[in-house]
């Protein structure tokens, strides 16, 4: 199970890095095509879209990697115990608030999909294909969350935490190697 949780964060993430990829390449495509004189039609809709997946499908990898923005100056000066339960209510809270976004991006992408919305754009495109890359990130997301909120209520150290120990390690062999 760890393995497949762990393919399906990184699967996200490499997803999300192509399409931040395919912005770079539209946007050097709109560039050029300035330069040539010719339109590159649906190019900045296609990279709108492009970015909802980039950010959805990143959020898994980068909360599983420590990317995330976390008070851990505040969480470091807690006892054992009060800092295990901060962590406890934060994941359960964030749980909670992503179940709840995930639940209402599926929903919307489902509407989209019954009622045939398409995009107002150069390029007609069903809405419910975007909304249901939004969806997805945010369901991968819940998982993530639920994923550190087991490892922790089981005693262990979150994913996050894991990368802050060995960020700092890293940090302290530097400064101990004079680098």
């Amino acid at each position: 199970m760890r393995r497949a949780l762990d393919a399906l964060y990184r699967v996200s993430g490499v997803v999300a890095a192509c399409c931040l990829a395919l912005i770079a390449c539209l946007v050097l495509a709109q560039i050029v095509g300035r330069m040539a004189g010719v339109l590159v039609p649906g190019a900045d809709d296609l990279a709108s879209y492009a970015l909802v997946a980039t950010s959805f499908l990143a959020l898994a990898y980068t909360l599983k990697a420590g990317g995330h923005i976390r008070v851990a100056l505040l969480l470091r000066r807690l006892p054992p115990r009060p800092r295990r339960l901060a962590e406890l209510g934060a994941l359960a809270l964030g749980t909670a608030i992503t179940l709840y976004f995930a639940w209402f991006a599926l929903e919307l992408t489902w509407l989209s999909w019954r009622f045939g919305d398409m995009s107002q754009g150069v390029l007609p495109i069903p809405l419910w294909l975007p909304q249901s890359v939004m969806a997805l990130g945010l369901v991968v997301f819940a998982v993530a969350l639920i994923d550190e909120l087991v490892l922790v209520l089981k005693g262990g150290l979150a994913g996050y935490q894991e990368a802050e120990i060995a960020e700092a390690d890293a940090i302290e062999r530097r400064l101990a190697g004079g680098e």
